[in-house]
């Protein structure tokens, strides 16, 4: 081999030995993916998405995805010519709509995320929260000017049963998660927020990370006056800032706090627009996005 051809190939070698304590540190381990925003709908970061999660599949972690589907669920209500409303920030869900939001979730978008992930290999198996009583919700009634108001079919959870997720994983596949819960109380489903599902899974599963993918590079420091990004804080500091957030940011930070106040050793909410995001954040130094932390590990080192 010539002396430059050595050369040209060193960097890649130097960036696979910049992963190998990542790799040693996740190795086993879960960690949920929350599938969103511009990655949903742009193909490159579709695919470059699947790449990432099968990427992790094959460097010994366990990824499970969880997705919602807002872009294309409003497209279909086009179609179908049903009017979306919404209150307190959540989508009024009727059972006319339900049908429609199923269908969108179990039947389209899982069913593509299903299909990119299984160009590389017998790997993924779509799901629901209906399936083996994986998610369990009650209507949730939002509180607007004091009064609790009916949205509809829109859930909250009450129970997940990791069951079959943690079947798949034994058996070396990726769970693909739509988010629709099974109802604990009048044989109905619901739609329920996808963020909330993913950390709730997070939680439940003993995962190591839960990760968001937004449409943002992550928390700003001081927005709209500035465009510097948190890169880490705890628990408690979040909590201080979460009336101050953007109405999207809500549930996607809630939902961070709830999976490490549960046991999940960092949430990270990270720019879905870049591609391979989700590689860059676990196997490098210089990870993207804002990481949360349990308020115990202040004083660590990431």
């Amino acid at each position: 081999m010539s002396e430059t051809r050595k050369h040209k190939a060193l960097p890649k070698a130097q960036i696979l030995i910049e992963a190998l304590p990542w790799l040693t540190r996740h190795n086993g381990k879960t960690v949920v993916i929350k599938f969103g925003g511009n990655a949903m709908v742009d193909e490159e970061l579709k695919a470059a998405f699947a790449q990432d999660v099968v990427f992790l599949h094959h460097a010994g972690l366990r990824p499970v995805v969880v997705h919602g589907g807002g872009p294309q669920i409003n497209a279909a209500f086009e179609k179908h010519g049903i009017v979306s409303e919404f209150k307190a920030g959540l989508r009024v869900t009727t059972e006319e709509a339900m049908d429609v939001v199923r269908m969108v979730l179990a039947g389209q978008v899982q069913r593509e995320l299903v299909g990119l992930l299984n160009q590389h290999g017998p790997l993924a198996v779509g799901l629901t929260g209906e399936d083996a009583h994986t998610i369990t919700a009650t209507k949730h009634r939002p509180e607007i000017d004091g009064e609790l108001v009916d949205i509809g079919r829109v859930g909250e959870i009450t129970e997940i049963d990791t069951g079959a997720i943690e079947a798949l994983l034994a058996d070396g596949r990726i769970p693909v998660v739509s988010s629709i819960a099974r109802s604990q109380d009048d044989g109905h489903v619901y739609n329920v927020n996808a963020d909330t599902a993913a950390a709730a899974l997070a939680a439940a599963l003993g995962a190591e990370t839960l990760m968001v993918l937004t449409d943002v590079e992550g928390l700003y420091e001081d927005w709209p006056n500035s465009d510097e990004v948190i890169s880490r804080l705890t628990a408690s500091q979040l909590e201080k800032l979460l009336p101050e957030l953007s109405a999207g940011m809500v549930p996607k930070m809630e939902g961070c706090l709830h999976a490490v106040r549960g046991g999940v050793q960092t949430a990270r909410v990270i720019d879905g627009r870049v591609q391979h995001s989700i590689l860059l954040e676990i196997f490098t130094n210089d990870g993207i996005g804002t990481m949360v932390v349990p308020d115990e590990q202040e004083g660590d080192s990431e």
